[in-house]
């Protein structure tokens, strides 16, 4: 057996820490002298502080280092009892993974709206829309419906979703009950599945205008957009787009007033387009 000096040099823990570890019953000595008061250490304690040692380094606090100790008989069941922690802690990483994305997009999309909010006009242009990779789910119902399937890409397509939520509509008219559009959102990659279609849309020209204010609203700037179309002769096609740049986000429901959408209606993709144009 070890004197608590000897057992210190061999385990490279001070006699300071080793009386701690008593105490808190974490490395209990074999033998304690009734009257000198002296620890002693057998030989296969030195093992066992070596565990305990190291997952101090880990920050594994010492009442669940005790409890592990306790609670486990030989060296095989505590390798066990870490092999499950090491499971447990990468599920976490991959979690934590997961929500660093999550956090990436919420951030990505506050800017972007902050940016657009900034330096918006609103005032009706023409622009290029590039092609875009989407994941997409028609629906047929009132346009609030769109949320079901904004959450159905969402749960599919998590990670690869990068870009702005948006809707394509194939009516030319506004139907309270029976709209029929698709609820849409850029991905990176990704198959058709689960009823959700993937595909890619066509880089287009349109006439853009950037809408601040709830979606309730959204009529007057309607009617601005379509009286720029009517000017010019321009003949709209199906389906339109509204991007939603900035509205009730994943953690606030945000003021409808600083809502931002961008109406985007079709006059030509651009493979039909006079290069002169």
């Amino acid at each position: 057996m070890f004197s608590i000096g000897e057992f210190s040099r061999v385990t490279g823990l001070t006699v300071k820490t080793l009386r701690f570890y008593h105490e808190a019953g974490v490395l209990v000595p074999t033998h304690v002298d009734d009257e000198t008061g002296y620890r002693y250490y057998a030989l296969p304690l030195v093992e066992t502080a070596r565990i305990v040692a190291q997952l101090r380094e880990l920050d594994f606090p010492v009442s669940e280092i005790a409890e592990i100790l306790a609670g486990h008989d030989d060296e095989a069941d505590i390798l066990d009892y870490l092999e499950r922690r090491k499971q447990a802690l990468q599920d976490r990483l991959r979690q934590d993974r997961d929500r660093l994305r999550s956090l990436d997009r919420i951030i990505s999309t506050q800017r972007e709206a902050r940016e657009a909010m900034t330096n918006a006009t609103y005032q009706v242009e023409e622009k290029m829309v590039d092609r875009l990779l989407i994941a997409g789910v028609r629906m047929q119902g009132p346009y609030s419906a769109c949320g079901q399937g904004f959450a159905r890409i969402g749960r599919k397509f998590g990670r690869h979703i990068c870009g702005k939520p948006f809707l394509l509509h194939y009516d030319t008219e506004y139907k309270e009950h029976d709209a029929d559009f698709e609820a849409c959102m850029p991905i990176k990659k990704g198959s058709p599945a689960d009823g959700i279609d993937v595909r890619e849309l066509p880089a287009i020209r349109c006439v853009s205008l950037l809408h601040k204010g709830p979606w309730h609203e959204l009529g007057r700037s309607y009617a601005t957009i379509l009286q720029y179309v009517q000017e010019r002769g321009y003949e709209i096609e199906v389906p339109t787009r509204e991007v939603y740049i900035k509205g009730p986000g994943m953690i606030f429901k945000g003021n409808p007033k600083r809502y931002l959408t961008e109406i985007q209606l079709p006059i030509g993709s651009v493979s039909r387009l006079p290069t002169s144009q």
